[in-house]
């Protein structure tokens, strides 16, 4: 399928969002109150290439030990979900016939 950057897609915010020939979604929101926050946005590019963009704030441990290991943690989490996403993302051979 080939998508045109120009048009509007039906999860396209429409708003103000939308700028220099690049929609963005609404927002995709994970709150986990006082301790974790995720937000989704999908974006198609001017050139028609999709992504998504994903930001994610975790409350840290108040001593830097503690702290340290839960970067280690969460970096390790972010690089798994990422492989596996691009992964997902590769055109699967067709069989032979």
């Amino acid at each position: 399928m080939n998508r045109r950057a120009a048009e509007h897609t039906e999860w396209c915010g429409r708003d103000h969002r939308c700028g220099l020939g690049e929609h963005r979604s609404e927002e995709i929101v994970v709150d986990i109150a006082g301790r974790s926050r995720a937000v989704l946005v999908r974006v198609r590019t001017a050139a028609g290439r999709e992504h998504a963009e994903v930001r994610v704030r975790v409350a840290l441990a108040p001593t830097e030990l503690a702290a340290r290991r839960q970067l280690v943690g969460l970096l390790g989490d972010v690089r798994q979900a990422v492989t596996r996403a691009a992964i997902a993302a590769r055109p699967r051979p067709r069989p032979r016939r």
